[in-house]
């Protein structure tokens, strides 16, 4: 399995390289042992490992991030860090400029005055335009420039950058040189907790945040490996230049060629992911700008180049820090984005028996569900593992009525299962069988002849009901309050159970047919 997998991921590369990959499908990410022969190339090729670039910097504690932190550096596109104070911001985004040789210019956004980006004005000899005196610290002829505490000047004063982030513009005149827009920042107010406060850190203009593509909250001491504090602690590097013999430089000048190569042709699948991801996120009260999907697509393709390969993981990870909310001090639910990634991976990434489980899960109806364990399952393996995350993921109502449908064909073998699932089922199922408790609720002394409500209304729906019907579903409402599971709608519940049943009967009976007719 893992050597098939490494197969269509080798495969896939080979496609995005040929310009080929726009009407090709990503594949999965199982995230596979690496092949010896995969290994020996790259140990030849002397690039360093992914996760390494950054500490050979001596910015240690950034492993994690750091994929996500290159594939910013591919497309060249603005970067915020968010973080508590000490906790490396500035001094891993300066170190960068270093290690690329940059002409740098550093900028505190609570000190810095208009003149000191652009200089003095001056007219010119003519007296009919505009001239600036430069100094050491202006920026026309910056390569990379980092707004520091970007979060502590004025919202009129924010504006400013405003155009130096999205358009590399300083009074509408543009920056030819400039290439990086880096900014840094501490927690703003309303984002803030437990003791340590920054009031003079404010949430950034939505507008001004929504223009960095990658917005990345820097971990405290708590999240160092205990090499990486120690490393940290170590007072010899105060002051050392940043420098890794280049590598950094020549690592990124590959990955931006391969980027500009590609980037005409952005795979249709990535384009699909990011059109998905934010579909999805809207409709869950998360807004995600046009701008944003356009920037999310780019750095998806340059972390893609980055790692050499698709991976979920590492999507999911760039869907997380692509968004800008946490910069004006609103956290996105991180089960709201991991819904997200998996609908948009699973409709536009995965494929194969991948594709099938999603399809599975993103089914609402149980019903439909059924057919497809009964008509289009690939494997025994595929089936298990759609039908266990099924009965641990669904509100235990949905998951009974779906055990105590399916459960007798399962026996039989008329379902794409291993013995694993057909056990669960079983074991679930069997609890509806004997239903044995007490139903209580409470009432106010000056009450009497209540009931509760679930009660009621599961009483009005099997009075509708007569023979194994009836006998099916009050075997599953019993369950369900005697276990205090609500019930929110018993009544499309019962008939969504219904119509499993009559699905796998109608499996089992056309199974019979098709046996006397082969007789």
């Amino acid at each position: 399995l893992s050597m098939r997998f490494e197969t269509r991921k080798e495969a896939i590369t080979m496609a995005m390289r040929n310009k080929s990959v726009a009407q090709a499908t990503m594949p999965v990410s199982k995230a596979p042992a690496r092949s010896s022969k995969k290994s020996k190339k790259a140990k030849k090729s002397g690039a360093p490992k992914l996760g390494t670039y950054l500490t050979a910097l001596g910015a240690y504690g950034f492993s994690k991030l750091e994929p996500v932190l290159l594939a910013a550096l591919v497309t060249e596109d603005p970067i915020l860090l968010i973080g508590k104070s000490g906790t490396g911001k500035t001094f891993l985004l300066n170190s960068i400029s270093e290690a690329l040789g940059l002409e740098h210019r550093h900028y505190n956004a609570s000190l810095v005055s208009f003149d000191d980006l652009v200089g003095f004005p001056y007219p010119d000899e003519a007296r009919d335009s505009i001239r600036f005196l430069e100094t050491p610290a202006t920026i026309w002829s910056a390569e990379s420039v980092l707004v520091d505490e970007i979060s502590r000047c004025k919202p009129e004063h924010q504006n400013r950058f405003f155009s130096l982030v999205h358009e590399r513009r300083v009074q509408g005149m543009a920056l030819e040189k400039l290439r990086y827009r880096w900014a840094a920042m501490n927690p703003s107010s309303p984002d803030q907790g437990g003791s340590e406060a920054y009031a003079g850190s404010e949430p950034l203009d939505p507008a001004l945040a929504d223009r960095f593509a990658v917005v990345v909250e820097v971990g405290d001491w708590g999240e160092l490996s205990h090499e990486d504090r120690r490393r940290v602690a170590d007072p010899s590097g105060e002051g050392a230049r940043a420098d890794d013999g280049g590598q950094l430089a020549r690592q990124l000048a590959t990955w931006r060629a391969e980027f500009l190569r590609q980037l005409p042709e952005t795979p249709e699948a990535l384009r699909n992911y990011a059109c998905a991801a934010t579909t999805t996120l809207g409709e869950a009260g998360i807004r995600v700008s046009p701008r944003r999907a356009r920037l999310l697509a780019r750095t998806l393709l340059a972390i893609t180049i980055v790692c050499g390969e698709p991976s979920e993981r590492i999507f999911l990870r760039v869907l997380g820090w692509s968004l800008p909310h946490r910069a004006w001090g609103e956290n996105p639910s991180l089960d709201v984005v991991k819904v997200a990634h998996r609908q948009a991976w699973g409709a536009c990434i995965a494929e194969g028996d991948d594709a099938w489980v999603h399809l599975f899960h993103t089914e609402p109806r149980l019903d439909e569900k059924v057919k497809l364990l009964l008509g289009s399952c690939p494997s025994l393996d595929t089936g298990t593992l759609a039908v266990e995350q099924l009965l641990a993921n669904a509100p235990p109502p949905r998951a009974a009525a779906f055990a105590f449908a399916v459960y007798p064909a399962a026996v039989e073998r008329k379902l794409c299962l291993g013995a694993e699932s057909v056990t669960d089922l079983g074991r679930l199922a069997s609890e509806l069988l004997t239903i044995d408790g007490q139903v209580t609720w409470q009432e106010r002394l000056s009450e009497s002849n209540t009931q509760l409500s679930e009660v009621v209304l599961v009483g009005e729906l099997l009075a509708k009901l007569s023979g194994p019907r009836l006998a099916r579903a009050r075997q599953l409402f019993y369950w369900c309050l005697v276990n205090k599971h609500v019930i929110s709608h018993p009544k499309d519940l019962e008939a969504e159970f219904n119509r499993c049943v009559e699905a796998i009967r109608k499996a089992l009976e056309d199974d019979k047919a098709a046996g006397r007719v082969s007789a």
